[in-house]
C-alpha cells in the first residue's frame, strides 16, 4: 500500500508581525521604475522586526524580461540576493540568473524592487538559423533571500547558502514548449540566400528520429504451432540520453507494460511453453519471463538482483478460442496481471508484491514471443504485441488495438464452424463403430448400415438423429460420411485419429477430382469439401484454401480468406503454409507487410523440420531438384521406373557397375530424377554393390542404413567393419562416420575428436559441425569448460559445406546477436533459414507431382501443383509457372483471376537467385509495357544490366540497342556494371563497350548475334570515318545492312536445322542415347548438391539485389 500523501506544513506566524504585513500589502499607485520604492513610514529603530522577502509573478512563465516585483525588510544592513536555477533533459540545477543588491540605508522599512529577468536565448527562443539548439526546460525555480554583510564584502565573490540566509523564499516558473516560443530578433541581416533557405523551412517541425520507450513488438497475427520457433527480438540502447539514464536506472528497480493479443487454442500439454520470456547472454531466463502451464494459468518468472530466480503463478486461467489481451506490468517489486476482453473489459486481475529487488536489462540479451530451442510456444494466434520500457500504464491507458478486425473475426468464425464438423464426425463414427441401426422410420446415416439393416439382424433405434438444418447446411460432408467405411483398419479404434482420417480422404477425392482433365473448373464445388478437410485438421487442405484464394484459382479473389487459411495451416504446422507466411513476410508483398524477424519465425521452423525429415524414409517426401521447364537436356533425363535412364542405370548395375549402382540406389532412396521413392529397393542396390564392388562411397552408405536400421535391421558390427573399409580407402565421410560411432556408441570423445580433426582437413563439413558440438558441450578433450566462440566458428565452415545443421546455428546466431563474431543480421538469417527449408521434402513432392505432371500434358495438374509450389517462394516453381502461363495463356486466363505471366516472373526477379532469362522477361514487359502494366525505361534498364551481370550477353545486347535508339543509360546503372564513364562519355564509345562485353560474354567459338553486331558497328565507324558525303555514307550503310540481315538469316536457317527436337518428341530408343541420359542422369544430383553452397556464399556477400525491386 501506498503511504498516506505528506501535507505541507502550515507556517505560524505572531499576530502583531501578520498585522504588520497585512498592512504592509497595501496596494500602491505611480509608475513603475526600477528603484527601490518605500511603501510604509518609518517607525522607530528600537522595535523588533523579523527580516521577510517575498516575490510577486504576473507571468509565471519562463520570457525575457519577465518581471518579479520583489518586497524585502531588513533590519540590518544586508545583501539581496536573487538566482534563478533549471532543469533540462541532460542536466539539474544549472544557475541560469542572477541578481543582487545592496541595502545599508532603508533599514526597518519594507521596500518593493521591480526586477527584469534574463534568460539565455536557448531556453526562451526558438530555434532558427543563429540559435541552433534550443532546449527542453523542465523546471525553473526562482530563489531569493537576504544575507546581513558588510559593505566592504559586496566586491568580493560571493557564494552565500541559500540554507543560512536571514530571510528566503522561492517561486516555480513554468516552462515554454520550444514550439510555443516567440523567435529572436536578433537585430542582423542574413545573406538573401540564405535568408530565403530559412524562410522555407521556418514554420516547420523538425521530426526526431522516432525513439519512444513504446515499441510494437508484433504489428502482424502470428501463428504458433507450439513448436520450438518463435520471434527474436532484440532492443538497443536509447539514442536519447535522458531515456537511457532512465533505463539504465530502471535496471534493479524495473517498470515496464506488456500488452499482447491472444487466441489460445489450447494449454500447454507438458510442462510450460512459451509466451514471452527474455534470454540473457548466458543464455538464461531473465526477467520477464511468462510462461502457460498445462492448466491454463499465467508462469510469472523473474531474475533477482541477487542472481536467483523467483516465480509466481495466477490463480485465473486464460479463455480457450476467444480473443483476449493480457497485460502485465512490473513496478519494483509489484507485478500486475490482467486479463482483458475484446470489449477492453477486464474478465481476470491479480496483484503480486514482493521485497527482493528484481533484475531488468532488456538490452542485455534478447525477447522471444512464442518458442525457442529451450521450450516450446504455445499453441496459439499472437495478435498486436506493445512494450511500454520505461512506463508503468494502467488498462486504459495501454494503446493497443486489434487492428485486422475482419481476419480476426474469420479466425473466430472458422473455429466455431470447426466445432460443429469434429462433433458430426466424431458422433457419427461412433455411431458406425457401435452398430446401432435404426428401424424403417429412422433416417440411415450410412449406406453400409442399410445394408446390414436390410440383410443383418435388427435392433433397436438408437441412433443420433441430426436436425434437418444441420444436415442441410452440412450436406456435402454427410454425403461423405455415408461413402466412407468406417470399419476400414487405418482408422484408430479408440477414436482419437478418427477425424484426421476423414479430413485426409475428402482431401484426396477433392485433388483427384481437380487434378483430373478440366478438373479445375470444378473448383467452386470443391470449396466447401476442402474447407470441412480443414475443419478435420488435414492442414493440406487448408494450404489448398490459402492458394486458392490468395490468387482466384477457379474462384474471385479473397486475401482476408487466402490470409486465414494461411494462418490456419501454419498454425496445424502445414509446411508448406508456413514457408508461404514466411516468404509473404520476408518479402512484404501481397498486404503482408515486411516483417524479418516473423519470417525468420516461420522458415526457421520448416528448416529444423527438414534436418528431421530428411531422417524420415516415410512420408510423401522427395529430393528438391532445380529443373527448369526451358532447359531440354533436364527434362530429356527424367525417367521413371519403366523409361530408358532408369532401365539402363539397371542394367548396368545389375552387371555389377558401381556407379551405376550408386546412382540407382540414390534415385530410389532420396526419389531423385522422377522416380518414386522406395527406400527398401535402394537399400537393396546399396548392401548389393557394398558387398560386390570396393565403392568406398556405397560401403559407406550402407553402412550409414546399418547404423541406424534405415529400412534394413541395424548391425552395429557389420556397419562399423564397412565403415573402416571405407575409411582405409580415404573416404572423408567415413572417416567422419568413425568419429561418429565414438562419439554415440562408446562415448571415446578423443578417438571422435580425432577422427573429426583428420575429416575436416578432408573437406568434410560433417566433421567441422561435429566438431562444433563438442565445443559447444564442453566436452572437447583438454578442454575442461563450454567455448562457444569456437563452436560457432566451426558451425560457420560447416554452414559453407552446405551442412544443414550448421547453416540453422549460424542464422539462430544472425538473429539473437548474441554471438560476437557474429553480428545480428536479421535478413542473412532470413536468407540462411530459407535455403534450409526449401531443401523440404515435402515440398519436393509438390515440385515432383508439377513436373510429372508436365511432362505428362497433364495441364490442370501441373497448374494446379506449380502454383502450390510457387505461392512458398521456390524460384525455380515460379518461372517454372510463368513459363507454362505463357506457353498455355488460354490455361491461365481460365482458371486464374491473377495475371500469371507477370506475378510469378516478377516473384522470380525479387529472389536472391533468379535467373537471367528473368530479368530479361521483366526488361522486356517494362521496355514494350504489358497488358495493364505502363512502360518504364529505366526499370527496363535495370532489368537487362541485373541480367548482363548475372553473365547473359543478351542484356548487354539490348542494353546496347536502347542506346542505339537514341536513350541514355543512368549513371548508376553504369557503376553496377563497372562501366567507367570517364572512359566512356560518348555513345559511341559507350557502345563499343557494350557490343564487346556482349561478345566476350557469348560463345566465341561459333558466330553469335553478338558478334554480328560488333561487326556491325566496327563497320558504320568505318564507313563514318572514311566516307565525308552523306549519301554516300547512307547507301553504303544501307547495303551492309541488307549483307548483315541476310547473314544472320542464313545463320537462324543454318541452326535450326541443326538444333535439338522439343520435349514433345520422344526419347531415343538408341542405346548411344541412353548412355549420354545416363551421364546427364549421374550430373543432375551433383549439381544440386553443389547449388546450395556456392548460392549461399554469394548471398552471403550480397544478400540484396540493388537493381531490382518487386
Amino acid at each position: 500500500m501506498r503511504p498516506p500523501a505528506e501535507r505541507p506544513a502550515v507556517p505560524r506566524r505572531p499576530p502583531l508581525l501578520l498585522l504588520l504585513l497585512l498592512t504592509n500589502f497595501l496596494p500602491s499607485s505611480g509608475k513603475e521604475t526600477l528603484r527601490t520604492t518605500p511603501v510604509t513610514a518609518q517607525f522607530e529603530k528600537n522595535m523588533n522586526y523579523v527580516d521577510f522577502i517575498h516575490l510577486n509573478i504576473l507571468e509565471k512563465k519562463v520570457l525575457n524580461n519577465s518581471e518579479v516585483s520583489v518586497q524585502y525588510l531588513c533590519s540590518k544592513p544586508c545583501i539581496v540576493n536573487l538566482e534563478a536555477v533549471a532543469s533540462s533533459e541532460f542536466r539539474t540545477g544549472v544557475p541560469v540568473y542572477r541578481r543582487r543588491w545592496k541595502d545599508e540605508n532603508n533599514l526597518y522599512i519594507s521596500r518593493t524592487r521591480q526586477v527584469h529577468l534574463k534568460f539565455p536565448s536557448i531556453m526562451v527562443y526558438r530555434d532558427d538559423y543563429i540559435i541552433r539548439n534550443s532546449i527542453i526546460v523542465h523546471s525553473v525555480i526562482l530563489y531569493a533571500w537576504i544575507s546581513h554583510k558588510s559593505v566592504s564584502s559586496y566586491d568580493v565573490e560571493q557564494n552565500e547558502d541559500y540554507q543560512d540566509a536571514v530571510a528566503k523564499n522561492y517561486t516555480v516558473l513554468e516552462a515554454v514548449p520550444p514550439f510555443e516560443r516567440p523567435y529572436k530578433d536578433h537585430k542582423v541581416c542574413l545573406q538573401w540566400g540564405v535568408d530565403y533557405l530559412w524562410m522555407l523551412q521556418a514554420n516547420k517541425i523538425p521530426q526526431c528520429p522516432h525513439e519512444s520507450d513504446g515499441v510494437q513488438i508484433l504489428n502482424f497475427i502470428y501463428a504458433s504451432s507450439g513448436e520450438k520457433t518463435g520471434i527474436v527480438k532484440k532492443f538497443e540502447q536509447f539514442e536519447n540520453r535522458e531515456l537511457e539514464t532512465v533505463r539504465q536506472h530502471q535496471i534493479d528497480y524495473p517498470m515496464f507494460t506488456v500488452s499482447i493479443w491472444l487466441y489460445l487454442l489450447q494449454y500447454c500439454e507438458k510442462d510450460l511453453c512459451g509466451i514471452l520470456y527474455f534470454i540473457d547472454p548466458k543464455e538464461m531466463y531473465s526477467t520477464p519471463a511468462v510462461f502457460l502451464n498445462e492448466e491454463g494459468y499465467v508462469h510469472i518468472q523473474m531474475h533477482l538482483m541477487r542472481g536467483d530466480d523467483l516465480a509466481v503463478k495466477t490463480s485465473f486461467s486464460l479463455p480457450l478460442k476467444q480473443w483476449f489481451r493480457l497485460d502485465l506490468s512490473f513496478k519494483g517489486g509489484q507485478i500486475e496481471v490482467s486479463s482483458i476482453g475484446k470489449n477492453l473489459k477486464i474478465h481476470h486481475h491479480q496483484s503480486f508484491n514482493f521485497r527482493e529487488d528484481l533484475y531488468y536489462d532488456d538490452t542485455a540479451g534478447y525477447f522471444v514471443l512464442g518458442g525457442s530451442g529451450y521450450v516450446k510456444g504455445i499453441e496459439a494466434f499472437f495478435g498486436p504485441v506493445k512494450y511500454y520500457r520505461l512506463n508503468v500504464l494502467e488498462t486504459e491507458q495501454i494503446s493497443n488495438p486489434l487492428h485486422d478486425k475482419e481476419t480476426v473475426e474469420q479466425i473466430e468464425l472458422y473455429y466455431e464452424r470447426c466445432m460443429d464438423i469434429q462433433e458430426i464426425v466424431s458422433e457419427y463414427r461412433y455411431l458406425v463403430r457401435q452398430g446401432e441401426k435404426a428401424p424403417r422410420n429412422c433416417y440411415y446415416e450410412n449406406y453400409y448400415l442399410e445394408l446390414i439393416h436390410k440383410y443383418g439382424e435388427k435392433s433397436k433405434c438408437d441412433a443420433f438423429v441430426w436436425g434437418k438444418e444441420l444436415r442441410e447446411k452440412y450436406h456435402a460432408l454427410f454425403k461423405l460420411l455415408q461413402e466412407m467405411d468406417f470399419t476400414a483398419p487405418d482408422v484408430s479404434e479408440d477414436g482419437s485419429d478418427t477425424v484426421l482420417e476423414v479430413g485426409r480422404r475428402i482431401f484426396e477425392k477433392v485433388t483427384k477430382n481437380l487434378s483430373s482433365a478440366n478438373g479445375l473448373s470444378n473448383m467452386g464445388s470443391s470449396v466447401p469439401l476442402l474447407v470441412d478437410s480443414s475443419c478435420c485438421r488435414y492442414h493440406k487442405a487448408s494450404y489448398f484454401l490459402a492458394v486458392i484464394f490468395e490468387t482466384g484459382l477457379g474462384v474471385s479473389v479473397d486475401r482476408t480468406k487466402g490470409l486465414v487459411y494461411s494462418l490456419v495451416g501454419a498454425q496445424g504446422d502445414e509446411r508448406l503454409a508456413v514457408m508461404n507466411l514466411g516468404y509473404k513476410h520476408y518479402q512484404g508483398i501481397n498486404n503482408y507487410p515486411l516483417d524479418l524477424e516473423l519470417s525468420y519465425a516461420y522458415y526457421s521452423n520448416i528448416a529444423i523440420k527438414t534436418s528431421l525429415d530428411q531422417h524420415t524414409i516415410k512420408g510423401e517426401q522427395a529430393f528438391v531438384e532445380t529443373i527448369r521447364l526451358m532447359d531440354d537436356e533436364l527434362l530429356k533425363a527424367q525417367t521413371k521406373e519403366d523409361g530408358d535412364v532408369f532401365m539402363w542405370l539397371k542394367h548396368e548395375a545389375t552387371r555389377g557397375n558401381a556407379a551405376a549402382q550408386q546412382r540407382l540406389a540414390q534415385m530410389l532412396f532420396w526419389g531423385q530424377q522422377g522416380v518414386a521413392k522406395n527406400p527398401e529397393a535402394a537399400i537393396e542396390w546399396y548392401a548389393k554393390g557394398a558387398m560386390q564392388t570396393e565403392d568406398p562411397v556405397l560401403i559407406y552408405d550402407y553402412a550409414i542404413v546399418l547404423f541406424k536400421g534405415q529400412g534394413v535391421k541395424k548391425n552395429t558390427k557389420l556397419a562399423l567393419e564397412l565403415m573402416k573399409k571405407a575409411a582405409a580407402k580415404g573416404l572423408p565421410q567415413a572417416v567422419n562416420g568413425l568419429g561418429w560411432y565414438y562419439h554415440n556408441f562408446k562415448r571415446d570423445y578423443r578417438k571422435a575428436a580425432e577422427h573429426w580433426l583428420i575429416a575436416e582437413e578432408l573437406g568434410n563439413p560433417d566433421a567441422s559441425y561435429n566438431l562444433g558440438v563438442l565445443y559447444l558441450d564442453g566436452i572437447y578433450p583438454g578442454v575442461p569448460d563450454r567455448n562457444q566462440t569456437v563452436a560457432a566458428q566451426y558451425f560457420y565452415k560447416a554452414a559453407q559445406g552446405g551442412h544443414i545443421e550448421g547453416t540453422l546455428r549460424c542464422s539462430l546466431y544472425y538473429i539473437t546477436g548474441n554471438m560476437e563474431d557474429f553480428p545480428r543480421d536479421p535478413e542473412k538469417a532470413v536468407i540462411w533459414a530459407k535455403h534450409i527449408a526449401e531443401r523440404n521434402g515435402y515440398l519436393g513432392h509438390v515440385i515432383r507431382k508439377a513436373l510429372n505432371a508436365y511432362l505428362e500434358l497433364s495441364w490442370d495438374e501441373a497448374l494446379l501443383h506449380y502454383v502450390l509450389a510457387a505461392e512458398t517462394g521456390i524460384e525455380v516453381s515460379q518461372s517454372n509457372l510463368a513459363h507454362i502461363c505463357e506457353e498455355r495463356p488460354d490455361l491461365a486466363r481460365k482458371y486464374l483471376a491473377t495475371d500469371c505471366v507477370w506475378r510469378y516472373y516478377n516473384f522470380s526477379v525479387s529472389q536472391v537467385n533468379a535467373p537471367s532469362f528473368a530479368y530479361l522477361k521483366m526488361g522486356d514487359f517494362y521496355y514494350y509495357g504489358y497488358q495493364n502494366q505502363s512502360k518504364d525505361l529505366e526499370l527496363s534498364m535495370r532489368m537487362y544490366a541485373q541480367a548482363a551481370l548475372e553473365g547473359d550477353s543478351q542484356g548487354f545486347f539490348n542494353l546496347a540497342l536502347v542506346i542505339e535508339e537514341g536513350n541514355s543509360i543512368p549513371s548508376y546503372i553504369l557503376d553496377h556494371l563497372e562501366i567507367d564513364q570517364a572512359l566512356h562519355s560518348s555513345n559511341t564509345s559507350l557502345l563499343q563497350e557494350l557490343y564487346y562485353r556482349c561478345w566476350n560474354s557469348s560463345s566465341q567459338e561459333s558466330i553469335s548475334p553478338c558478334s554480328l553486331a560488333l561487326l556491325y558497328f566496327y563497320t558504320r565507324v568505318f564507313w563514318n570515318n572514311i566516307l565525308q558525303s552523306t549519301l554516300i555514307y547512307f547507301m553504303g550503310t544501307f547495303l551492309l545492312s541488307i549483307l548483315v540481315a541476310f547473314a544472320v538469316q542464313y545463320f537462324q536457317t543454318f541452326s535450326a536445322h541443326n538444333s535439338p527436337g522439343t520435349r514433345s518428341e520422344p526419347l531415343s530408343d538408341e542405346s548411344s542415347s541412353s548412355g549420354n541420359s545416363s551421364e546427364d542422369a549421374a550430373a543432375l544430383v551433383q549439381q544440386d548438391e553443389s547449388t546450395f553452397s556456392n548460392d549461399l556464399a554469394q548471398q552471403d556477400s550480397n544478400p540484396q539485389n540493388p537493381l531490382v525491386t518487386n
